[in-house]
């Protein structure tokens, strides 16, 4: 536990590891420096019940931080602004604290240019039959007839299908455009003529899933989104296709996955699961030519430092009274994983 002299103004609920990552010496210092302006001090916990709350008005929190309920607030009179080193604040935001007029916050801005490169990464693994090849030789078939592995291609004019028009979904389409992909995107809640302004053209789910040669999943967490791509969408999929995701596996039916990957006609590179950590006898870690990955796609130096920097704009707009960049509200809960 870090510890200041003044009763905390400002406390940070995240690890002493978690910290590092994503504060940079001089943005650890910009928290110190704003807890004083608040006429307290700064102090990192790793559980709310380690640290003196009465003075708080700044809560910064990370994964694991238990729900602001009515028995947590009532130990946190002052608090006025939760500022979230992640995405979604699901796990914590609670009616009573917005019922109490508390401000909150989150970083999921700094987490979209790694959940691209790394969507960028698979498009590009499934385009060229890495994992395929990979599994091939590992397995000691000798030196691969590459023809085994299914058909290579390029991303230049590669049909590639983005659905959701995300954060990630945009920075990730920002990337395959400059390769010179053909983007394809689904999402209802834009026009064609702001698709087009994206250098993307707008189709029905359906139509780019029988068009692209990858189908890169960048979706919000909707009731009407769970199982978006099911039994159904994947056979719509053209044979060889590949299926990316890296946003949540809520969007994409993993038993119906599976089994079409068990048949071999679809490739794909997933980063997020059902289940987590992944179960030792996940059918995934034993199918060839696919892809995994830990749900580290967010997990840059980079990207940690850039949500770092991003909480402590945050907190120094607050004490400075200026509006905050990346506030949300009671109503946008519902689109949050």
């Amino acid at each position: 536990m870090t510890v200041s002299t003044s009763a905390p103004a400002v406390v940070a609920v995240v690890s002493e590891e978690l910290f590092a990552e994503f504060f940079s010496v001089a943005d650890a210092e910009r928290l110190r420096a704003a807890a004083e302006r608040l006429g307290g001090g700064f102090v990192r916990v790793d559980r709310l019940s380690d640290a003196e709350l009465g003075a708080a008005r700044i809560v910064i929190t990370s994964w694991g931080v238990g729900p602001f309920d009515a028995a947590v607030l009532a130990s946190l009179p002052k608090l006025e602004l939760i500022a979230h080193t992640g995405a979604t604040i699901k796990p914590f935001a609670t009616d009573e604290l917005f019922d109490r007029g508390v401000l909150v916050t989150q970083a999921g801005a700094g987490m979209a240019r790694s959940v691209a490169e790394v969507s960028l990464t698979f498009t590009l693994a499934l385009l060229h039959r890495v994992p395929e090849m990979h599994d091939a030789l590992r397995a000691g078939d000798g030196w691969h007839d590459a023809a085994a592995a299914g058909v290579q291609h390029e991303i230049l004019g590669a049909p590639i299908a983005v659905i959701g028009a995300s954060r990630t979904g945009r920075a990730y389409l920002e990337l395959i455009r400059a390769l010179g992909a053909e983007p394809l995107l689904v999402d209802p809640t834009i026009d064609a003529a702001a698709a087009a302004a994206l250098g993307a053209e707008l189709l029905s789910l359906d139509d780019a899933l029988r068009r692209a040669q990858i189908v890169a999943v960048h979706a919000p967490t909707l009731p009407e989104t769970h199982h978006l791509i099911g039994r159904r969408e994947l056979a719509l999929m053209r044979d060889g296709a590949g299926l990316v995701n890296t946003a949540r596996s809520w969007l994409v039916d993993e038993a119906a996955l599976i089994e079409e990957l068990r048949r071999g006609r679809l490739s794909a590179a997933i980063d997020v699961f059902d289940e987590e950590p992944l179960p030792a006898d996940s059918p995934f870690r034993a199918l060839r030519g696919v892809l995994v990955t830990p749900h580290r796609a967010a997990g840059t130096r980079e990207g940690r430092l850039r949500q770092g920097r991003i909480i402590a704009d945050e907190v120094e707009a607050f004490v400075e009274g200026r509006p905050l960049v990346h506030a949300v509200d009671r109503a946008q809960l519902s689109s949050m994983a």
